[in-house]
């Protein structure tokens, strides 16, 4: 999409962590608003990845049109650039039928390559990176976390400890050019949108969210996320290493992989699902001009998007 047509469209991008309960307030607001969806989600991209991604069920993407889901084989890397590129060819098909684009956020790293633009940075060095995996496999993720940490605290704030291709490329950066991603990434703080926003934000006590997180999680084990996992083991083409890494996924892997008890998979599923809406919260507060409200632990689903809609009526929302 041309610079000058992304700034005439003007989108309302909805913020929420995770288990907030965005899903069911985003397909009734696009309904009331005559929207179609466009989630914001690192994993929601993979075909069969469903119950550990919490991907909407098919009612929920028969009762509002939904894209960016569903678009790429678990064997596949999928990178922030490819996904910018399919978000903004998705958002000219909805703009150029005349509907809204209401954008669902989401996976921090994602949103912000969609709404601030890409840093392309140096070519891959895969000697480098070859080394970095055998590390990986011998003393893990959360000790190359710990390393990039040191070098570039700003990225490692906002990469999860799980998230191997990112922390790959934060460390790679720095070993190339000497200097920390985070500090490459001027656009980010630039303030410039690349697509005009109504930021809208739907946020619960802590305590309220970590209770959904963790009834999110039991009802994903009883849903069959395990035998979820050991289909997409068996296929041809298996899980890629970044579908591996996937919160959830990686988890039952080393259940399945016998170096974890199920239970004990369980209660890491929380723990890093905690970790993570934290992480979100630190990422949201970048966008100063969210208008945020607060949702009650037992407010039914309508009562929260007739907040939204009484903000999206006001004429600080109305502006260009």
């Amino acid at each position: 999409m041309a610079e000058t047509q992304q700034r005439q469209t003007r989108m309302i991008l909805l913020l929420g962590c995770t288990a907030a309960g965005k899903t069911g307030v985003a397909i009734e607001l696009a309904r009331r608003i005559d929207a179609e969806i466009l989630g914001i989600d690192s994993m929601q991209v993979y075909r069969r990845m469903d119950i550990g991604t919490a991907k909407p069920t098919p009612d929920e993407l028969a009762a509002a049109p939904h894209h960016m889901i569903d678009i790429a084989e678990p064997s596949e890397a999928f990178s922030v650039a490819r996904f910018v590129e399919a978000a903004d060819r998705a958002v000219a098909d909805i703009t150029s039928r005349g509907r809204q684009v209401l954008a669902l956020a989401g996976t921090p790293l994602y949103l912000m390559g969609l709404m601030y633009g890409m840093f392309d940075g140096p070519s891959a060095d895969e000697t480098f990176r070859a080394a970095l995996r055998r590390r990986a496999e011998q003393d893990g993720n959360a000790t190359l976390h710990a390393e990039l940490a040191k070098v570039d605290p700003d990225a490692a704030a906002r990469i999860h400890p799980n998230d191997y291709k990112r922390i790959e490329r934060a460390l790679e950066v720095w070993h190339i050019t000497g200097r920390p991603l985070s500090e490459q990434q001027q656009q980010w703080s630039s303030g410039i949108l690349r697509y005009p926003a109504i930021v809208l934000g739907i946020r619960r006590e802590k305590e309220d969210n970590s209770r959904r997180i963790n009834a999110r999680v039991r009802q994903m084990i009883q849903a069959g996320l395990v035998e979820e996992v050991r289909s997409l083991l068996a296929e041809p083409a298996g899980l890629g290493e970044q579908a591996r890494q996937a919160l959830g996924y990686a988890q039952i892997i080393s259940h399945l992989s016998g170096t974890m008890s199920l239970d004990d998979a369980i209660e890491e599923i929380k723990i890093q699902t905690r970790r993570l809406a934290k992480h979100q919260r630190t990422w949201f507060r970048k966008f100063t001009m969210t208008q945020w409200i607060d949702v009650a632990a037992d407010e039914p689903t309508g009562s929260t998007v007739d907040k939204l809609c009484d903000l999206l009526e006001k004429p600080t929302s109305r502006r260009p």
